[in-house]
């Protein structure tokens, strides 16, 4: 005899002589439950009649109890071929590691009075969604609906998170571009599901988000559509690698797989005038990149950054001159970064023209470079730039600011080892002469 579903007892399939209810501590999404034993399944698989049970389960009600239905609808199965359902059972292990508790079962030493995350209003749909963008070819328009949906509030972000989201994205965006034709459609799956990545927070290195997203393949897919990718795009990927370079994310895999070209791209943002959040972006990420190795400086220099950083200093202001006397200054500790800042015509009286007059960040940076150039390179032709382009004035400035600073101490240095030289020069002003001799008997 057949008995109803809902009269059956979960884990024996037997019927029910004293049905009682048990709560849990933890809510599973519906769609990864065992629709026999109701509980998470951990080797999901799916019969012929499409619908998907765990392993278990399913062979203990074929093998076991010999019945010949499927167990959700009662419709009799022609053939008992399990299929697993690889999809459905990564979406379980993402969400997994990403929920918030990072274990299934509550914690002996979690507080009673902190119960896990509540679901989303939006779970259901959600879940529903990752389904669709794993099983269909054609990702756009529910990567859009999913976009719309994060959008909404923090809940809804944290609840995609919990869910393993940003591995199903990482999953569309490594497979589009790095394993299939990367044609328009794919290409625009994958600006999609960045757009939606750009919008979830990144905490620390340890963060669940940081480990899926550090992947070399996905760092190395965001790489590219950097290069190729639209404007708004290319602003995504950029604002993720600045995020990354918060938690000391370690770029020499990526430097050592893209080489200057990445370097290239990130310079075509700094020098973008239409989109200045993404010129900022790749502004940090250049500095972040270019502090922590002396090899990624120098393929910097091979990719031109000393031109295209001497050519945007004149017009920046503000913190973007600030961050680009850093980067020329990181630049300037190799020899090949000095001598392009000295090839460069307006190298010297660009850096020149900021002392004094951004902030006294860019001043201290400014000095920086000038102290590393006429230390290593004291050619004839840089001492007298210095003058002419009004270095020498605002360093000489600089030695009557009362207290000791770093700054001060370059400016002295500069002119104890030079000041005989500027001297000599007939455009040097005649009464600052005397307090030069002064300095050179200090």
């Amino acid at each position: 005899m057949e008995y109803p579903q809902d009269f059956r007892c979960p884990n024996s399939m037997e019927l029910m002589k004293d049905p009682v209810t048990i709560s849990t501590h933890m809510e599973y999404p519906q769609d990864f439950r065992c629709p026999i034993s109701i509980e998470l399944m951990k080797d999901p698989v799916t019969i012929s009649t499409g619908v998907t049970y765990d392993r278990k389960n399913i062979e203990k009600w074929f093998f076991t109890y010999k019945k010949k239905t499927c167990p959700a609808t009662m419709q009799p199965v022609k053939t008992y071929d399990i299929t697993p359902n690889h999809t459905l059972k990564r979406l379980i292990l993402a969400w997994k590691n990403g929920n918030n508790t990072h274990c299934l079962q509550p914690s002996p030493s979690s507080s009673p009075s902190r119960p896990p995350p509540r679901p989303s209003s939006k779970h259901e749909e959600i879940v529903f969604i990752f389904k669709t963008i794993e099983t269909t070819p054609f990702k756009l328009s529910s990567l859009k609906k999913l976009r719309s949906l994060v959008d909404l509030n923090d809940e809804v972000r944290d609840d995609f998170v919990r869910l393993g989201g940003v591995e199903v994205l990482v999953h569309v965006i490594v497979v589009q571009i790095l394993m299939e034709t990367s044609d328009f459609v794919a290409f625009r799956a994958c600006e999609e599901a960045l757009g939606i990545l750009h919008k979830i927070p990144i905490y620390e290195e340890s963060d669940y988000c940081v480990k899926i997203l550090s992947k070399p393949e996905c760092m190395k897919a965001m790489a590219i559509i950097l290069q190729r990718g639209s404007s708004e795009a290319r602003f995504y990927a950029v604002d993720l690698f600045r995020k990354l370079g918060k938690v000391e994310y370690d770029w020499s895999g990526l430097i050592q797989d893209q080489g200057i070209d990445f370097f290239k791209s990130l310079l075509e943002l700094v020098s973008d005038d239409m989109c200045k959040k993404a010129s900022s972006c790749a502004l940090e990420v250049l500095i972040d990149i270019l502090n922590a190795s002396k090899k990624s400086r120098i393929k910097a220099i091979e990719a031109g950054a000393i031109w295209v950083l001497v050519e945007l200093l004149p017009d920046s202001s503000g913190s973007k001159c600030e961050k680009i006397l850093v980067l020329i200054k990181l630049l300037c500790k190799c020899a090949d970064g000095r001598m392009a800042l000295v090839e460069h015509e307006l190298g010297i009286a660009a850096v020149s023209k900021k002392l004094l007059n951004v902030s006294d960040g860019a001043t201290k940076m400014g000095v920086k470079i000038l102290w590393l150039i006429s230390s290593c390179h004291p050619s004839e032709r840089v001492l007298e730039d210095m003058l002419v382009y009004g270095s020498v004035k605002k360093l000489l400035a600089l030695l009557h600011v009362n207290g000791r600073s770093s700054t001060k101490d370059n400016a002295l240095k500069m002119f104890k080892l030079h000041a005989n030289v500027w001297k000599k020069f007939p455009c040097f002003p005649s009464e600052l002469k005397d307090y030069l001799g002064l300095i050179g008997d200090v």
